[in-house]
């Protein structure tokens, strides 16, 4: 996996990043704090249900 930042990650999850922080900031800052703290693989591991539940929630529209 890259070195991504958090918006470029959600991005290629397909989340629409400005959204998800707008209804959700909490969660968001949350989020993003532990993505900088740990590797990328790791943090996909350990929010992966979660991550599919904020897709469905903020689909990033092409």
């Amino acid at each position: 996996m890259e070195n991504n930042t958090f918006e470029e990650f959600l991005a290629s999850k397909k989340i629409d990043y400005k959204r998800f922080l707008k209804h959700e900031p909490i969660v968001f800052s949350q989020w993003k704090q532990d993505f900088v703290q740990m590797h990328q693989e790791s943090f996909v591991m350990q929010k992966k249900f979660l991550i599919n539940s904020i897709r469905r929630k903020y689909n990033l529209v092409s």
